[in-house]
């Protein structure tokens, strides 16, 4: 066989496995027409707060305020803020819904009014953004409509299944001033551990006052500052969470032990990190722990118990396999057949 013959074969199997995804998504044309319309009433009423972002789209709103950190630190500061997770999360939701196509197409589909309740909570959600210059509350509004859009013509197993990987855009609301509540409780505990840990392990001469760790002789003292505080880590290893449990599982309860898992695994690495900066500045001085710090190699710290934490979780929580549910339900099988046999 040729390589031109080779070629047209493969690209007839791969129209045909096209053909047969998309006949497993029906109403495509009209979910893409509510879809347009849906984006036309967020560009032009979904921005109330005019004083600040003088437009009245959404997605300028969007644009310019997850930006914001560019006007005074260029643009790499853009990804060193509490948001930067924002830009990559609807690439991270198209590439994992092409990447689960096949089981996703397979699902049984019908109309369900499930959908059509979540976006009329999410047109409400969104007057009342719109109403107390909210605009937060305008964006979530906008992708749980979507996920409503989805599920009214596609129906309640699709929206079980898909549920975890549209909870991601929660991650592209901006924080804004609502981080400082997230942050400070955060500050606290991981800098009161952080000493505990110091002092009574390892019997390190440190103390805290409020968010700040110094020792008693003075060489060295650090501010936990919000962006130490562990949001950002927090963020992106709870997102890690769901991917994972969307990858890896199918029931429901795996993937929110997953989720649960994401709290405690992130405070336990933002722990690991400050203490790597205390024994740095008790061993070497403060230059030391400033290095530990701003190192870019110990900034990983804070994800590694996350990582060793879900592949641990992931091997515990493992599902049956497909060859093992057929195995079972072949032994129950036999059972009830010697069971009948006189």
């Amino acid at each position: 066989m040729n390589v031109d013959a080779k070629a047209d074969i493969e690209m007839r199997y791969l129209s045909s496995d096209s053909s047969r995804i998309l006949e497993g998504f029906p109403h495509v044309s009209l979910l893409g027409v509510l879809f347009f319309f849906w984006i036309l009433l967020f560009h032009f009423t979904g921005n109330s707060t005019l004083g600040y972002i003088k437009s009245h789209s959404l997605f300028v709103w969007w644009f310019e305020v997850m930006s914001q950190a560019a006007k005074t630190g260029g643009i790499s500061a853009i990804f060193d803020s509490e948001d930067a997770l924002g830009w990559f999360i609807p690439f991270i939701v198209i590439g994992l819904l092409y990447w689960k196509r096949e089981s996703l197409a397979a699902l049984k589909k019908e109309p369900s009014w499930i959908g059509v309740l979540i976006i009329g909570i999410s047109l409400l959600l969104h007057l009342c953004g719109f109403l107390a210059q909210q605009t937060r509350l305008s964006v979530a509004a906008f992708f749980l409509g979507i996920y409503g859009m989805t599920g009214m013509f596609w129906g309640k197993k699709w929206m079980r299944e898909t549920l975890f990987i549209f909870g991601l855009f929660i991650f592209c609301v901006p924080l804004g001033g609502a981080a400082d509540m997230i942050t400070f409780p955060l500050r606290m505990l991981a800098t009161k551990l952080s000493v505990a840990i110091a002092s009574s392990v390892f019997g390190l001469d440190v103390i805290r006052q409020g968010t700040a760790i110094l020792d008693a002789s003075g060489r060295f003292q650090y501010e936990v500052a919000p962006a130490c505080g562990g949001i950002r880590s927090l963020t992106a290893i709870f997102a890690l969470a769901i991917i994972t449990g969307f990858v890896s599982f199918q029931s429901m309860w795996r993937r929110i032990v997953l989720a649960v898992a994401a709290l405690p695994l992130a405070i336990i690495g933002n722990i690991l990190r400050l203490l790597a900066i205390i024994f740095a500045a008790e061993l070497a001085g403060h230059e030391a722990g400033a290095m530990v710090h701003e190192s870019s190699v110990f900034s990983i710290l804070p994800y590694l118990p996350a990582f060793i934490g879900f592949w641990v979780l992931t091997g515990i929580l493992k599902e049956p396999s497909d060859n093992a549910k057929a195995g079972s339900l072949a032994d129950v099988g036999t059972k009830s057949e010697e069971l009948k046999t006189p």
